[in-house]
Formats: C-alpha cells, structure tokens, sequence
C-alpha cells in the first residue's frame, strides 16, 4: 500500500500546471546559475589586491568553489533521501535566509592582511568566512530543484538532465556579461548591491518552486522509488569522477596560462569558465548541436593542437594564445563531458551523478590549482592533463589495420628513446633536433590524431603518443640556451642561460623581466659593476628619469623601487643615496641574491633587506614626504596587478613623494594600453604626467623599447624631462573612465592596444 504525504493534493497536474511548473523551475534553476557563477569573478576581483594581483588567486578561487560546489551537491543528495516532503523546502528555504542576512558581499573581518606565506590556505580561509554560507546554498539548487522537479509529476520528470543546460545557460551568460558589460559598467559595490538584490529574488523563485512540489501529487515521488532502475557500479562512479576532474583541471591550467601574459582579470577567468559551462549546456541537450562522435573524432586533433601551441609559444600573438588554447580545451572539454551525458543514470540516482560530477570537479581543481604548484618548478599540469585527456576517450572497438597495431609499443618505445636520449648527450643529432624541436614535437602529436583517426587505435596508444610528444617538449624548450624554473604562489619564472653563457635572462611567462650581460663579446667574463640593461638602461625611460631626478635635486635621492626583479636597478643607485624595494614574492628575492642566476645585488646592494608583502599595504606604512622619487614596476610579465594603478593607489604615492618628488610608473605591456590609465589616475590626484615610449633598437643587446609615465606636481619637479622631445605632456582621455579601487576595465585596455596597431 502506497503511503502519501498527507500535505500533497492527489489530483493529476493539468497541462497549465505543468506549463506553470516548467517554467518557474527553469527560471529559478536560470537565476540561480546566474548568480552562482557570477559572484566568483565578482568576489575574486575584491580580493585580489590583497595578494599582488596574482592569477593564483583565481586558482585557488576555483578550487574553493569547486569544493563548495561538492558540499551543495552532497547536502541536496542527502536532503532528498528524506521521504517527507515539506522537510527539504523547509530547510533550504531557512538555509537560503540566514545567508541572505550576511550579504552584501564583503571581506570578512580580520582578514585584510595576508601572511607572508601559505597564501593558498590562508585564502580558502578568506573565502570560506566570507562567502561560505551563501556560495554553499546557491551550490545546492541545481540538483536539489531537479530533484524536487521530478518529483511535481512533471512529464519531463524522468529525464530532468534538459534542466542541466538551463543551469549552465544561465552560468554561461553570467560569465560572459560580467567582463562585457557588468565590469565596464558598474563599480564594485554596484555590481555587489545588483547581487545581493538577484539572491533575494532568488529566494522567492524557490519558495514558489517549494509549493508548487508540495501541492503536486505524492505519488510522483513514489514511482520515482519504485522504479527498477539498476544502480550504477562503482567502476562506472570511478569513471564519472575521472571523466569530471580531466576537464576541471584543464580549466585551471588553461587559465593560468593564457592569463599569465595579459592580466589578472575577470575577463581572463571567464572566457574558459563560459566555454567550459558551454560544454555541459550543449552535451546535455536532448538533440546535441555537436554530436558526441564528432567531439570524439575532433579531439585528438585538439590535443594536437595544444602540443603545437606549446612547442612554438604563440603568446607573442594575443589572438593565437586566447583562441588556439581556448578552442582546443573546448574540444576537449566536450568530449568529456559528452562521455558523462552519454553514461548518465536514471533520474532515481540523479543527484548521486551531480554529487560524482563535483568530487571530480573539486578533484581536478585540487590537483591544478593547490597541489601542482607545490609539487612541480613548472606547469606541469597542463601537459599531464592534455595527456590524460586521451584516456577519456571510450574503449575503442575494433582496431583497424591490427597488424600495423600490434607493432606500435615496439615503434613508440624506439621512437622515444631516438627523440628523448639525444636531449642529454651533444652531437648532430642533438643539434638537429634543437633546430627543429617544434617540427618533432608537432609531427609526434600529430601521430597521436593520426592513430585516432586512422587506425581507431585505444585510448592507451595515444595517451602514450601524447606523453612522447610533450616529453619532447620539456626535453626541447622553445627558449634558446639552458633553462631552469623557480616556481611559487605568485607564478613560474624562468632563468635562461643563453648560448655560450652571454646573458642571463629572467623571464615571466614569454616576456623578459630583467637579463644580465656575463660574458662579453669575445666570451672573457664581465667584471666590476655589472650595467642596468632591458628596461633599465640608463638611455631608457626609467634612466633618464631617475637621472633627471637627481641633477634636479642636486645631490643623492631617496628613492623607493616597488617589484625587485632581477635586481637591476640597485646597480642605478649612487654612493650616499637610499634606495628601498618593496616586493611580494620571496623567492624572487631569493632568485636575485643567488649569484649563479644573478649578481647585480651582490656587486651593488649586498645589504639589500626588501621589504615582503602587496606593496598597496607595505608601502602605504611608510613616513608621508619621505621620497624624491618612486618607481612602480610591479608587473610581472604582462600580467599586470590591476590595484597599483588606480587612484587609490596614486593617491599612496604623490603622500609619501617629498615636496618636489616624482612617480615613475613603468607600462611597457603587450596586451594592454596602460598609459593613458596612469594618466588618468595622476590626473585626479592632480599631478601632471609626461609619456615616454621608445624603441631602442638594441634588443640584440636585451636592451628594450620601454613604455614610462611620470607623474609630478609641477613641471619643475621633473627637471629637463618637461623640456625633452622624447617626452610628451599628456591630459587624461575624457571619455575614459578612470580606474579605481571600486572599477577598471582590462577589456578597454586590450581594445585600445589593437585599435593603436602596437600589439
């Protein structure tokens, strides 16, 4: 005898109701996406400034997320193993509540300032007290709505995955609109209020969707509990997590490495984040848009892909690095993700599927975005991923060609060792393959599509393919010289020796950060002072304004550096002056001193003790009226930490400038126009700024073009700069905005870069 939940009604649900139920679920799982996905690129840019602008904060967001995410869907799996009804309403209506009182968003208290190590932990910590409680109830509502859809009786009930993509549509949108139009648009705390306000409105969606399951039939749920569905078997489960944690980590590695080079900004987070949630919308169609087998046929070739953009480096063209990652990934990610639809269960174990899918999810992001960084000097991640992504494929059927088959593990061992061996031995081997490392490297993975394709080879024989190929790719780095990798929480630098031992150059990403000159040209050893060169050569922007400083003074400067580097402009110090660097990242310093990488510190700031910390709360503890001239080059690569260059911020240094001091803001940048920000932000502060921006033609010598603003009260503060042709006097752009601690717009600064034709 059936038992019923005596608060249903019994009648059957008319085809108005059911219209009524169909759409009210979908607009509230819609929103709820909407927000869920919203608030992290939201969150994130708030904290930001609290760690030097690093991308690893967006990791480690994720990660947090993620897990977050992992926890929602578990409470809903348990919530929903409750016969009652009104039970599970009751709960996550209190739930949603108590969390709409800790909006609007805000950093919790007694988290302004970070440690000086464990940033990872310490930043899970930030997020968990800060927006633990809401992110978790948002976390639950795509599978406990689901659950509670199928259970109003709906005829679409028993398959309820259609209401999947209507959760990641709306991810999708809230990803996409927010660099588009929320962040050119409106400040922070306006974005937070048009938050706080979608959550409310939330609650009142789910309340609906709470009657209106409690007043459909009780026995929709029963059948449901009834149904001779076969629980999935735990290899299967297995699969679903490691189907779920590929993609997951990709994403994470996909994101670091194409943001590394442009900023750390949402507009760098969100485009894999919206493709990545694409995925799930088109995979969990009813009539897929791109069908499952074609993903499957097309990924190989994607991966491919990928060997070749990472044997050649495209991050000198922006395009090439946000499309051609991004594509390949997309591709990817729909061939696994498309496994997960085709492997999906009856909707009688639907939220235990949601809960497999986020443990991969938090899994994946766990190793990408937490573990990776500790445990590899470089982005190994990226290319252990790619190659597991091959074992993502389905067990092959039949082999064709199995003769040529059986012969393949006796090629690749052979192969491998002819490619690899040579990498640690000289010859004309060696040395032909350094010349063509990325022909090698590309034609292996291109065998990896081939055996796909061609033969239907198993998932094993290109993952090995696949290994071969970015094996030779570490073996065979696109860097000329020797390499080797300092890695920490704000990112992997690289010191590369060039041939013959000339220069040693410190590099970000693909773009140079400093270099010495330890050999000259006849290959005798450089002695005495070693000479500022790249960006800091005394012809340069930043040289003829430290020098114009100091004739204008007459006498030694105090001078505060904001970013160390390789050290470079200790050796622009005179004797009796006090030069002061602020940096936030301690194995730069440590890179630095060693002079096997580096000798400017030891030949002129021996004593050197730089002060460690986000230069926005280190420098801003500083005696106000101390410094005749300070230099901000605090960007790493083209990354750039968005929070030094707002008002704000200009607002700390013209405080701490003496009465006749300068600023110096260094903004030689790829991607990015950022001199006329700089302009704007010297201009609010009332400050005049000139621009300087000059090829040097001399980069044979790693002597660069070099892009610097200065910014004084009076001209008469930065001497014969005001008078140099190579300086320009500059007014701030009156249809741009000025960025602030509150906005800043990264995708006008990249529209601004292509639009002048300096990429």
């Amino acid at each position: 005898m059936l038992s019923r939940d005596p608060s249903a009604v019994t009648d059957q649900p008319s085809a108005s109701r059911n219209r009524l139920v169909l759409i009210v679920y979908t607009f509230a799982i819609f929103v709820s996406a909407l927000l869920l996905f919203s608030v992290q690129p939201l969150f994130t840019k708030m904290v930001l400034p609290r760690l030097g602008g690093s991308t690893a904060v967006w990791s480690v967001a994720m990660v947090f997320f993620q897990s977050l995410l992992l926890a929602g869907y578990a409470y809903a799996h348990y919530l929903m193993q409750l016969r009652n009804r009104l039970i599970p309403v009751a709960v996550h209506l209190v739930l949603l509540v108590i969390a709409l009182l800790t909006l609007p968003l805000s950093i919790a208290n007694g988290w302004g300032e970070p440690p000086t190590s464990g940033y990872a932990f310490w930043l899970l910590g930030l997020f968990a007290v800060s927006i633990g409680l809401p992110f978790f109830a948002l976390a639950a509502n795509n599978p406990l709505l689901q659950a509670w859809f199928v259970r109003t009786g709906h005829p679409s009930g028993p398959d309820p995955y259609f209401l999947y993509a209507s959760s990641n549509i709306g991810s999708f949108l809230a990803l996409l609109s927010y660099p588009v139009l929320l962040e050119p648009m409106f400040t922070l705390r306006a974005q937070n209020m048009i938050w706080t306000g979608g959550y409310a409105l939330l609650i009142v969606l789910i309340a609906s969707c709470g009657v209106l399951l409690l007043r459909s039939p009780a026995v929709a749920g029963v059948d449901l509990d009834d149904a001779e569905a076969p629980a999935p078997p735990w290899i299967l489960r297995a699969r679903w997590i490691f189907l779920a944690a590929v993609p997951s980590g990709l994403l994470i590695a996909v994101t670091a490495h194409i943001s590394t080079d442009v900023a750390a900004a949402p507009l760098l987070w969100v485009l894999p984040l919206s493709l990545y949630l694409l995925t799930w919308v088109l995979v969990f169609q009813s009539h897929p848009l791109l069908p499952h087998k074609w993903m499957l046929m097309a990924q190989p070739l994607a991966i491919t892909g990928v060997i070749v953009l990472l044997a050649v480096g495209g991050e000198q063209n922006l395009l090439l690095t946000l499309g051609g990652h991004q594509l390949c990934f997309f591709v990817i990610a729909m061939a696994c993700h498309g496994e997960l639809a085709r492997t999906r269960p009856a909707a009688k174990y639907l939220t235990g599927f949601y809960v497999a899918l986020s443990f991969g999810g938090m899994v994946g992001g766990f190793f990408a975005g937490l573990l990776a960084p500790f445990i590899f000097s470089w982005i190994a991640e990226y290319p252990i991923l790619l190659a597991l992504a091959a074992l993502c494929r389905p067990p092959g059927g039949e082999e064709r060609f199995p003769r040529w088959s059986s012969w393949y593990w006796p090629f690749l061992a052979v192969l491998a060792v002819v490619l690899i061996a040579p990498s640690w031995s000289n010859g004309k081997i060696m040395s032909w393959l350094v010349a063509h490392r990325v022909w090698v490297a590309a034609a292996v993975g291109a065998l990896s599509a081939l055996l796909a394709l061609g033969l239907n080879a198993n998932r094993w024989k290109i993952f090995a393919t696949v290994a071969v190929a970015l094996v030779l790719i570490r073996a065979y780095p696109a860097d000329e010289g020797r390499v080797e990798t300092v890695r920490s929480f704000f990112g992997v630098h690289k010191i590369v020796v060039t041939p013959r031992g000339r220069y040693h150059v410190l590099m970000h990403g693909t773009t140079i950060h400093g270099a010495e000159k330890f050999r000259n040209n006849d290959g005798t050893p450089v002695t005495g002072r070693p000479e500022a060169i790249t960006y800091y050569h005394r012809d340069g922007g930043i040289g003829q304004a430290i020098a114009a400083v100091r004739e204008r003074k007459g006498g030694p400067i105090r001078v505060a550096v904001i970013g160390l580097g390789a050290g470079t402009l200790t050796c622009a110090s005179e004797p009796g002056e006090n030069w002061k660097f602020f940096e936030i990242d301690q194995t730069m310093v440590d890179t630095a001193r060693d002079p096997k990488y580096f000798t400017y510190i030891q030949n002129c700031e021996p004593d050197l003790k730089p002060v460690i910390g986000d230069a926005r709360l280190t420098f801003a503890k500083e005696p106000d009226g101390l410094y005749d001239l300070i230099i901000v080059d605090a960007y790493s690569s083209d990354a750039i930490p968005i929070h030094l260059a707002t008002v704000e911020a200009m607002k700390i240094y013209k405080d701490k400038l003496a009465p006749q001091g300068a600023v110096v803001m260094h903004v030689s940048n790829r991607h990015l126009e950022l001199s006329s920000v700089v302009v704007g932000i010297a201009e609010e502060n009332d400050l005049k700024s000139w621009v300087y921006s000059e090829d040097s033609n001399r980069d044979n010598e790693y002597i660069f073009a070099t892009s610097v603003v200065v910014s004084a009260r009076e001209e008469a503060d930065v001497g014969k700069l005001a008078s140099s042709e190579n300086w320009t006097l500059d007014e701030a752009e009156e249809n741009q905005r000025v960025w602030t601690d509150d906005y800043s717009n990264v995708l006008g600064a990249v529209w601004r870069r292509l639009r002048d034709g300096e990429q």
